[in-house]
């Protein structure tokens, strides 16, 4: 048994222990997430790249900036976003870098057809690994590997996030399975992509990554029914 299937199998006896990460996956891969709002995903990866606690700084400030802009109609979409006047952004994450990678995303997310949702599902279909750097999305300034990757897996994009919970949670499966993961965050990507031909989705196990290692449990009791947002 190589490498690959090997991890795919410890991975997949980790996934059925953990359910919901199959039903965040799926939403993530349906663009479904944050209701089907591209402006909320957008916002949800710019702060995220921020690198702090996802469910406990991230999830609060996503959710507060959607009842008080979204919701009441001040920022309808991806077009408003992108000229969105900045000191009213900062009242809601006072990160520049952050707003900065929002509306740069936003904007280029423009050049795209349709309503917003299928801006983003249309980009990330025609998104790549290689070469990342060159792309619309991937050449804003801001954006990282991480965020590029974030936002290709909820436009969509069967891929994974290599950041430091993913890789440090992979590494100890890999252990368990005797399989050599790669430091390297493309080559992180590229062994976690290769489980598709083994009934493993990638994005499964970045959010099966979340849920064991950022209390998972503790953050489904907390955010009850808005879970289905997220």
């Amino acid at each position: 048994m190589d490498s690959p299937s090997r991890l795919a199998r410890e991975l997949a006896k980790e996934l059925e222990s953990e359910p919901s990460a199959e039903e965040f996956a799926k939403r993530c891969l349906n663009s479904m997430r944050w209701g089907g709002s591209a402006v909320l995903m957008v916002v949800d990866a710019s702060f995220t790249s921020a690198g702090l606690s996802y469910f406990t700084a991230v999830v609060p400030r996503v959710l507060r900036f959607k009842e008080e802009l979204v919701d009441s109609g001040r920022i309808r979409g991806l077009e408003d976003l992108a000229s969105a006047d900045e000191g009213l952004l900062l009242r809601y994450w006072r990160n520049r870098r952050s707003w900065s990678v929002a509306k740069g995303v936003a904007s280029s997310l423009l050049r795209f057809g349709g309503d917003d949702r299928s801006r983003l599902r249309s980009w990330a279909s025609q998104s790549r690994l290689e070469g990342w750097r060159s792309d619309p999305v991937g050449s804003v300034r801001g954006v990282g590997l991480i965020t590029y990757q974030y936002l290709r897996m909820m436009g969509g994009v069967d891929t994974a996030m290599p950041d430091r919970i993913v890789k440090k949670y992979v590494k100890a499966v890999g252990e368990r399975a005797g399989v050599p993961v790669p430091q390297g965050d493309v080559e992180f990507v590229r062994l976690l992509e290769s489980l598709r031909q083994h009934g493993v989705s990638p994005v499964a196990v970045t959010w099966l990554s979340w849920l064991k290692l950022s209390e998972g449990e503790e953050v489904l009791r907390r955010y009850g029914d808005l879970v289905n947002l997220l």
